[in-house]
């Protein structure tokens, strides 16, 4: 997997905090997820972390017994802010209006991945936490995708799309927005002729051009 400092996303480090009363475990995150911005997903260790955030070593296993203990909270983090993009792309979204919620969801994804590279590069790698172990992570991946897949399905009811194939136009729309995340992560776009500045923009153009290819004529 390409690591975040390989990424030509601007990536703004967090620098290391010290620990304050009542937020060592915040504190340990954060601390977790400046290491894996600076040296990549490799380099993360309890006791670095523990150093960073100017703690003892043996002081943050009561929090994180392990390395993946660790890597799962910070995917959890990353999860939270990918739900809180989902949320208010929604609240936005006609709730009359099926497949843009549909796009809604998509240009969530965009947004949060483009944001956020090196949460999406710890949350689209799952050899790297306890997926099956983060019960709320994965409650709120359910959600996601059942909001996704029920736009899908209301849309062809409405006769908006002109195929009724769910399980398709569900892996379509989830292949194309992780793709252009992939892409901008990994540093790809400047290939194809696409500025830093623009590549956002450019990701949610795409996102148009497949619902627009979706509608019933």
């Amino acid at each position: 997997m390409a690591t975040a400092r390989r990424s030509s996303a601007k990536v703004r480090s967090i620098p290391a905090r010290g620990y304050h009363h009542g937020d060592l475990r915040q504190a340990l995150v954060s601390s977790g997820l400046a290491l894996i911005e600076a040296e990549g997903a490799e380099a993360l260790s309890v006791r670095e972390v523990a150093r960073r955030a100017g703690v003892s070593s043996a002081a943050p296993f009561r929090h994180f017994p392990s390395r993946v203990a660790l890597m799962t909270a910070i995917a959890e983090e990353a999860m939270r802010r990918f739900h809180a993009e989902f949320v208010a792309a929604q609240e936005k979204a006609p709730k009359d209006d099926p497949l843009a919620r549909f796009r809604a969801i998509g240009t969530a994804y965009l947004r949060w991945a483009f944001r956020n590279p090196t949460h999406f590069q710890i949350l689209s790698d799952r050899t790297l936490f306890d997926f099956e172990g983060a019960a709320e992570l994965r409650r709120q991946d359910d959600e996601i995708r059942t909001a996704m897949e029920a736009a899908v399905r209301a849309a062809i009811a409405k006769g908006q799309i002109h195929s009724d194939d769910v399980r398709l136009l569900h892996l379509a729309g989830r292949g194309l927005v992780y793709g252009l995340a992939r892409m901008q992560v990994d540093g790809h776009m400047p290939r194809w002729g696409i500025a830093e500045h623009e590549a956002e923009k450019m990701a949610e153009a795409a996102l148009d051009l497949l619902a627009a290819g979706l509608k019933r004529a």
